[in-house]
């Protein structure tokens, strides 16, 4: 197994900063609240049911038992929440009542006494609107849905909390039972925000202050195509809920969490570790609704090439995309301990299932007897004492708190290693992390591995006197059969300039490392330090290299890189020197004596050339020279409305690669001056003229 690896300063395609903490409506909210709770004190909610099953009530501490880790805990904190389903008719309202307008909402999540119990016998729900991912229609419905439920569904019992997500969490109300100021929010909700384009514009300064508090990263151009903002924006209201430790029931509104570029498993886990802490279910709702499209799509899309239409693969597509869609919300849903509601014009029924679904329960409290800060597993097991017989429904554990104190450099070392290692993952850095492929032999392939850090951490390191900074990487590859397939331990210094702090966070840091791989499914674990604020990233993904040696009937592609920066070679920090000569003519990411930087997150700016590199395999040899191919390449840019905005080509590629067997290397170059900001689609046409084979790859990309 080889690898290099190096690290490169680039421009930060957006200006990379310190994310503001939750907006905070509210007259006096001049700093945003900080939540602290004991960590020793452990809470689980149990349901405890009947053969028949019905919740039985009447229950004493002394008929529980709690075990952690097979460990006996005291019950500090004991009762029952006994919870009614019924529907409460609105409340009849004389004159006055009606004349009376509704009382500014609170909008702040506070807790009396952290750990204390607040809402007695009381439901506890939480409508959050995730706007970012609705378009106008699924905004409406949920706002419908949210209404319906107000005037209809709603229980004596229920209190409810509002939270609306753009590109931040915005509490709109504390929980209420008020249905005049619940109404009023909801009737006033930004009907179209964050729709499509709106998240572009939201490129925050890179000078914010780091308050210490949570926040959603907000790296522009980390997020456009990242699963992971909507995922660390939920992360973050279950951390809001965590000094209630009442049930709590998270009503996610969504038209599902499109996994299309930069999709972070470490981020899924977190936020699903972060709700179960916090004694967070989630309750996914798809606002989309029963979705029967005809096959090759509606009028709002271009129609489909080729005979895909006619034999179902279009069709059979569409479906796999909406069902990927679907995917994480099932995942949020069902290691919470929720439900998900798909495929339904009923979205109020969704509101109903999660209120249906939270029964009367007793509510137990322990400060465990584990004080390690560890963040590790623990297993939670309650039985019934007093030979009683029944069913109990209760969370099964849950991660520790983690501490990053001061560390010497074993301990350091060592707290890599269990970061690299941890089930709760480690997303206080935002990362972004991109892999690729390209054939270097029959059997073997070189796969590049590019990380992106934002330039914001460096920024604070630099605001702390500090003239040097430290990063540390640790990564790992598994095959299929957990076996390590390659190790990366790194370590690179950056030096800082404290009278630049401001530049330094408009910057954003990328670290590359190879290896070479056989064909075959890998899952790859990548840990980031920063050493000065201590500051970790976890990054997480599954991947796959091809057997392009396979007899297939398409044209062989290496994976493509999009790029819009080449780097001198000598340029990158600590690399040149520790890269063989023979290195620099096997990796197809170095061309003479300058590198190209790939662009993990496809977001360019017009002032910018886009370069796009990847090898054609297997091209039909030129009779009239068995060296040569005969390759066309061109490139096609399609606009939001499927319509083409650039073509580039058709170009001839004739050359073989010198060290790359069978392989014709492309470079593209294109200039971006002459495109308007938005979403494209980019899609290369490759031509075999020869053998008759063609390939037609497809990506999007946006240019700001």
């Amino acid at each position: 197994m080889r690898r290099t690896a190096s690290i490169f300063a680039v421009l930060a395609l957006a200006a990379a900063g310190q994310q503001p903490p939750v907006k905070n409506q509210s007259a006096d909210a001049g700093q945003p609240a900080k939540f602290t709770a004991n960590s020793n004190l452990v809470i689980v909610d149990v349901v405890v049911r009947d053969k028949s099953g019905n919740v039985i009530d009447g229950l004493k501490p002394e008929d529980f038992s709690v075990f952690e880790d097979g460990k006996p805990q005291k019950i500090s904190v004991f009762e029952f929440q006994k919870l009614t389903n019924a529907p409460e008719p609105p409340p009849k309202l004389a004159l006055s009542d009606q004349l009376k307008l509704p009382e500014a909402p609170k909008t702040t999540i506070t807790a009396e006494k952290p750990g204390s119990i607040q809402y007695h016998d009381k439901r506890l729900m939480i409508l959050y609107l995730d706007f970012s991912s609705m378009g106008i229609n699924e905004q409406l419905r949920a706002q419908d849905a949210a209404l319906e439920y107000i005037d209809k569904r709603i229980t004596k019992d229920d209190l409810v909390a509002i939270l609306l997500y753009t590109s931040d969490v915005q509490v709109l109300t504390d929980f209420t039972a008020d249905r005049d100021v619940m109404t009023s929010i909801i009737k006033a909700l930004p009907i179209g925000e964050m729709s499509e384009m709106a998240g572009l514009a939201d490129t925050d300064s890179a000078n914010g202050e780091d308050t210490g508090a949570a926040f959603v990263a907000d790296e522009t151009e980390f997020n456009i195509f990242n699963t992971d903002q909507k995922l660390a924006a939920i992360e973050q209201a279950a951390r809001m809920l965590a000094p209630l430790p009442e049930k709590k029931a998270l009503v996610y509104f969504s038209a599902g969490v499109n996994k299309t570029g930069i999709d972070n498993q470490a981020q899924l886990e977190a936020t699903i570790n972060a709700a179960v802490k916090a004694n967070v279910a989630i309750y996914p709702i798809d606002a989309r609704g029963l979705m029967a499209d005809p096959p090759g799509g509606d009028a709002s899309h271009a129609a489909s090439r080729g005979t895909g239409i006619y034999n179902g693969s279009v069709y059979n597509q569409q479906r796999a995309t909406i069902n990927d869609s679907q995917e994480t919300l099932y995942t949020l849903a069902a290691d919470t301990g929720g439900k998900a509601f798909f495929d339904s014009n009923d979205i109020t029924a969704g509101i109903v299932q999660a209120q249906q679904e939270m029964h009367s329960y007793y509510l137990l409290g322990y400060y465990t007897t584990n004080n390690a800060r560890d963040g590790k597993y623990r297993k939670i097991t309650v039985k019934l004492n007093n030979n009683l017989s029944a069913k109990l429904e209760h969370r099964k554990g849950y991660y520790a708190s983690k501490v990053w104190g001061k560390l010497n450099g074993q301990e350091k070392e060592q707290q890599l290693k269990e970061a690299l290692s941890a089930g709760d993952p480690v997303t206080d850095l935002p990362l972004a992390l991109q892999v690729n492929y390209f054939r270097i032999s029959p059997t073997s392939y070189f796969v590049p591995v590019s990380i992106k850090i934002p330039g914001s951490v460096v920024a604070l390191a630099a605001k702390g006197g500090a003239s040097v900074t430290q990063f540390d990487f640790a990564g790992q590859i598994q095959d299929e059969q957990h076996a390590v397939a390659g190790n990366v331990r790194d370590n690179i210094s950056v030096r800082l300039d404290q009278g630049k702090a401001g530049q330094a966070g408009r910057k954003s840091f990328q670290y590359d490392a190879g290896f070479t791989l056989e064909p075959g499914r890998y899952r790859m674990k990548f840990v980031v330090r920063e050493n000065i604020t201590g500051k970790m990233g976890t990054f997480e993904m599954r991947f796959t290299v091809p057997d392009l040696s396979a007899d297939t009937t398409g044209l062989k592609l290496s994976s493509i890189v999009w790029s819009s920066q080449r780097e001198v070679l000598k340029a990158a920090v600590g690399a040149a020197e520790r890269i063989s000569r023979k290195e620099v003519l096997a990796n197809p990411l170095i061309v003479g004596e300058e590198k190209i930087v790939p662009s993990i997150t496809r977001v360019f700016r017009r002032s910018q050339n886009l370069y796009v590199s990847f090898d054609v395999y297997d091209a039909q040899p030129d009779p009239a020279d068995p060296k040569m191919r005969r390759v066309k390449v061109s490139m096609s840019l399609f606009n939001s409305k499927g319509l083409k905005a650039f073509e580039a080509g058709p170009l001839d590629m004739t050359q073989l690669a010198p060290t790359r067997p069978d392989a014709v290397p492309v470079q593209i170059q294109v200039p971006l001056q002459t495109l308007a900001p938005g979403r494209y689609i980019c899609q290369i046409n490759v031509v075999d003229q020869l053998g008759r084979k063609f390939a037609f790859p497809r990506a999007p990309l946006v240019i700001l």
